[in-house]
């Protein structure tokens, strides 16, 4: 059986979920970055190798990539600042797209976010659609989508999922929403959202290196569930208390559409949590 070196840049609740999923199986030889000594400890339950890498050094970004075959770059800021973002993520991919040469890598599998669409009105997109990202961080996030891209060649594949909210283990609904409870919410919760659970986070990206897919792909659930309707019912299933809303209150929602997974799909992957799992 050939092992395949894959190097996870980003170790945090997406990153450390795949490592330890490809821990299990014995054809997988993992790398896993933090940029921090403190987390060593952690992350060498769950690779071979762990590297202090910063997307700000090149340096430390071509010690951890060198040998591999896939690189999974599945970063987030410690802040929403647009200069957190932009350090984040676009930073980091300009310096791995400037150390690449020098590598064997053959795949790029980058975790991004629907929020590049911004705001349509609750109207359907797929990745097709034209991005208008609704704040500078949605621009950063599209921008680094085209670094990635544009060093795709016959050598090396880029694959980008745009991935939904993200929920699962430790991270569910209840505790995301837990201040919006017994509280009133401006609008009407007519607004759509669109969510994926880490379980399929995962799946798709063992998919994704499996099939050396390329290109763009959502990574949303089936049916994006309106705000009321969503908040209503993790109301009734957890008796909670209830959401009230209020229309004369303006409700600004920067991502407003419903995202399609269909391109996803007809590539073969077969979602574990299609609806949202409440």
């Amino acid at each position: 059986m050939q092992t395949i070196k894959v190097a996870i840049i980003g170790c945090g609740y997406v990153g450390k979920a795949i490592a330890r999923h490809w821990q299990q199986d014995g054809k997988y030889q993992i790398t896993a970055t933090t940029t921090t000594q403190a987390r060593m400890s952690e992350l060498e339950q769950l690779a071979q190798q762990v590297v202090i890498a910063k997307g700000d050094d090149e340096a430390t970004l071509l010690s951890a990539i060198q040998d591999r075959d896939i690189v999974i770059l599945s970063i987030a800021p410690k802040f929403f600042a647009a200069d957190s973002y932009e350090s984040t993520y676009l930073q980091t991919a300009k310096n791995l797209i400037q150390v690449l040469p020098q590598t064997a890598v053959k795949q790029i599998i980058y975790t991004g976010s629907y929020s590049v669409y911004g705001n349509k009105n609750g109207a359907w997109v797929d990745e097709e659609s034209p991005l208008t990202p609704a704040n500078q961080n949605g621009q950063v996030l599209a921008e680094t989508e085209e670094v990635l891209l544009c060093a795709a060649s016959d050598k090396l594949k880029v694959c980008i999922l745009r991935l939904g909210g993200i929920y699962g283990e430790g991270r569910e609904l209840t505790k995301i929403f837990s201040r919006a409870f017994g509280t009133t919410r401006p609008g009407n919760g007519q607004t759509y959202t669109n969510w994926i659970h880490l379980d399929d986070i995962v799946g798709a990206i063992a998919f994704a290196a499996e099939r050396q897919l390329e290109g763009i792909y959502n990574l949303v659930g089936d049916e994006p569930p309106l705000s009321r309707d969503l908040l209503q019912n993790l109301c009734d299933r957890y008796n909670l208390p209830q959401v009230l809303w209020n229309p004369e209150l303006s409700e600004t929602r920067l991502y407003n559409a419903r995202v399609s997974n269909r391109k996803l799909k007809t590539a073969g992957y077969s979602f574990i949590h299609p609806e949202v799992l409440i």
